[in-house]
């Protein structure tokens, strides 16, 4: 392995494990009830902001046109307005582990959207991947009887599923974007964007909070939340983007239902049953389908090598 493909590894093993972490404790944040999911997310929003645009004075400058910012505005509703406002307020709803394991589904929701944007073709194998996956999501939405706080519930796995789903078309109606701009770039006016347009409906909650009623541990779960969940992880994924395939940045996603159930389990936050079991492995095993088939650049090159072999055979 060369030092970019380690680099790429260390990088998303790294950013996939705190996303694990931040499932369970940010639904600790909210179990306790002074801070509300619509609060938290303020919280993550203006916190990454701030720290990006700090760090920003300390890296290169990049000239970013209008046409840019307009997509980059629209980016950050896709990629960070309704994917971590639909996630926090779902999470808040559902259990730990219902909440993690949906989230699974994000590279099979990517592969479907990138037939359409990008033009990717659907193959036999993608698409029993995406029966699989479904099949596994389907059967925690159904088995989903419990409303108590920290239990599960059908509303809150569809807006856990909302998050996914509008996260996959950030990374693919907007590819181009996200690869013209370095990290901190992309995300400082993202996360910029995203802060403003969620103030008017998120300050009614973030002002009634009674600050002197917050615990010195809670505090240290919500700076996790905004520093390592949210600043440190996404200023890591294109790192992993950037030197690895597609198909093995998705496959990191495996570890967060894993890391964030077996903390869920060991603060007694949730339990492990075996529906719970089964919806995971089906969803491991739809993702494990969808990305280990073959993209359209991987079938062209495998056309040209083909016309390649032929026309040696034929001299």
């Amino acid at each position: 392995m060369d030092d970019k493909n380690f680099k790429g590894h260390i990088s998303l093993l790294i950013a996939y494990i705190i996303f694990g972490l931040n499932t369970p404790i940010a639904k600790s944040v909210l179990m306790h009830g002074e801070v509300s999911a619509v609060a938290l997310t303020f919280y993550r929003m203006a916190g990454a902001a701030v720290l990006f645009w700090v760090t920003s004075l300390f890296t290169k400058k990049e000239r970013v046109n209008l046409r840019d910012l307009f997509l980059l505005f629209l980016a950050s509703m896709f990629g960070i307005l309704i994917n971590q406002l639909s996630f926090i307020v779902g999470l808040s709803l559902t259990s730990p582990i219902d909440a993690s394991v949906i989230t699974t589904i994000a590279p099979i929701l990517t592969m479907l959207l990138a037939a359409f944007f990008l033009k990717e073709p659907i193959t036999w194998k993608k698409a029993i991947g995406v029966f699989i996956g479904a099949l596994g999501a389907l059967l925690l939405i159904f088995n989903s009887n419990t409303t108590e706080r920290g239990g599960a519930s059908v509303a809150g796995n569809l807006l856990c599923i909302l998050s996914g789903l509008s996260f996959a078309l950030y990374l693919t109606a907007f590819k181009k974007v996200i690869l013209k701009f370095s990290p901190v770039t992309l995300m400082k006016w993202m996360f910029l964007f995203a802060t403003l347009c969620c103030f008017p409906f998120c300050w009614g909650d973030v002002s009634q909070i009674n600050y002197t009623g917050i615990s010195a541990e809670m505090y240290l779960e919500i700076g996790f939340v905004v520093v390592m969940a949210t600043f440190i992880s996404y200023l890591l994924i294109p790192i992993g983007q950037k030197f690895l395939r597609p198909t093995v940045v998705s496959m990191y996603n495996y570890l967060q239902p894993i890391v964030s159930s077996l903390l869920a389990v060991i603060l007694g936050m949730d339990v492990f049953g075996w529906v719970k079991g089964c919806a995971a492995l089906l969803v491991f095993l739809g993702v494990y389908i969808v990305t280990k088939s073959k993209s359209y650049a991987q079938m062209e090159a495998e056309k040209q090598q083909l016309l390649l072999r032929d026309e040696r055979l034929l001299r």
